[in-house]
């Protein structure tokens, strides 16, 4: 039997993902975190991206889409605490688009820094949200 850890997804509204798993994956905000079992204590923003989860008896990774938030690491126990996150299974790629289109003309169209900031993040979530939705497509089409 293979080592594993506890794993929670947890956004503002509701629990996306409660489970043991073998790996995880994430977007930290310096960089890729990759999180085993019997890690050290951590504590640290996460941004935009994929959380991916090697669950056990599974070849097929468990992709999570989460658009930053918090990331809390215990020996045994890995917490995810996101602003938003949603399976990719269930992301729309239309809606997708349309938020990376808006957020382009928002930048252009800018009247403060404040808008300027706003538009990044939009845009960086959104992206973040095409490239997953980009992979899961490609493995759907490749199984």
């Amino acid at each position: 039997m293979s080592l594993t850890l506890r794993v929670d997804v947890v956004s503002a509204e509701e629990l996306i993902f409660s489970g043991a798993a073998e790996f995880v994956a994430l977007p930290g905000i310096m960089g890729e975190l990759g999180i085993y079992p019997r890690h050290t204590p951590l504590l640290t923003q996460i941004k935009p991206g994929a959380v991916r989860l090697k669950l056990p008896n599974q070849t097929q990774e468990e992709v999570i889409f989460v658009q930053g938030g918090f990331l809390e690491v215990q020996p045994n126990q890995v917490t995810v605490l996101a602003d938003t996150a949603i399976r990719a299974k269930d992301l729309d790629e239309k809606a997708a688009l349309e938020a990376k289109q808006k957020a382009e003309e928002a930048m252009v169209n800018r009247s403060s820094h404040e808008d300027l900031a706003r538009a990044e993040a939009e845009l960086a979530a959104a992206t973040a949200q095409m490239n997953i939705l980009q992979r899961y497509k490609n493995r759907a089409t490749t199984r």
